[in-house]
């Protein structure tokens, strides 16, 4: 049976660059919640070679990406699994900002780890906005991560009292969007050790500010950080493709159980360029 990659958001921007960084003897599925956007992104890849198809899925909603693993599963093996699928504070409020960026993450690797086997990889796009939380705050959040499997209702109620702690509308929504972040990358630690032992491999992948449309969404608030990456610029869409096919790659089969920090260097750049 052929190998099958498997990209939630993959109709455009980071997802779709990391599809054109695939094998092409790979199948590809392309999932998202436009379907005249993935129909694009297939006949591009299409043109490049590859074999691609395209399944609409809205990953807030485990059924929806119950039906996505199946369907992914009719087609091969299914290899990788990437899900890059995600709101940014300016596209959702709160709420729904958590429902797809985090429980949907929940949905994605519960339901992809049935049908997966041995040699395969889950890669769950986070952001450097993880890493932005205070400490304190992180350390109170964190008390409420394992309910997003248990008690969706208590997650979300305690996640949000939280975020509500900002003044602004879309300071709430980004509070809630560094959340639903923070919870990804230790979702994702989670899931390493629990799908280990199935042969699975979990990793996450946190890009800073990218040009794509999510992006330059962002930039008005989130462009302070460009002059603290290394060259002083957003990073590129094609070169987060690559990064993260590389860690989705399944014979990069060592690398688990942490998060890779792709952002520039903006994260740490906050300390060796300060005052500068």
């Amino acid at each position: 049976m052929a190998n099958v990659v498997v990209i939630t958001g993959g109709g455009s921007g980071m997802g779709l660059e990391a599809a054109k960084c695939m094998p092409k003897e790979k199948i590809i599925v392309l999932s998202g919640r436009t379907v005249a956007k993935l129909e694009k992104a297939v006949n591009a890849l299409t043109e490049l070679g590859f074999t691609a198809y395209a399944h609409a899925c809205d990953t807030s909603n485990r059924e929806s990406v119950r039906e996505l693993a199946e369907y992914a599963a009719s087609l091969g093996t299914v290899k990788n699994v990437i899900n890059a699928a995600g709101l940014s504070p300016n596209m959702a409020d709160g709420e729904k900002i958590l429902r797809v960026n985090a429980l949907g993450t929940v949905y994605v690797n519960e339901e992809f780890a049935k049908v997966m086997g041995p040699g395969s990889v889950i890669c769950d796009i986070s952001s450097n906005s993880a890493y932005s939380l205070p400490g304190f705050l992180t350390n109170m959040a964190k008390k409420s991560y394992p309910l997003a499997e248990s008690d969706e209702a208590a997650y979300l109620k305690k996640q949000l009292k939280l975020a509500n702690m900002a003044k602004t509308d879309y300071q709430k929504s980004g509070f809630a969007y560094a959340l639903s972040k923070n919870f990804v990358c230790w979702y994702a630690r989670k899931c390493a050790f629990a799908y280990g032992k199935k042969g699975i491999r979990v990793v996450s992948l946190s890009p800073g500010l990218i040009a794509t449309d999510m992006g330059k969404l962002e930039e008005k608030e989130g462009g302070f950080l460009i002059p603290f990456t290394a060259e002083e610029r957003m990073g590129r869409p094609e070169e987060l493709g690559f990064a993260i096919a590389t860690v989705a790659d399944e014979r990069n089969g060592y690398l688990a159980g942490v998060d890779v920090l792709c952002d520039g260097g903006s994260t740490n750049g906050k300390e060796f360029k300060k005052g500068k």
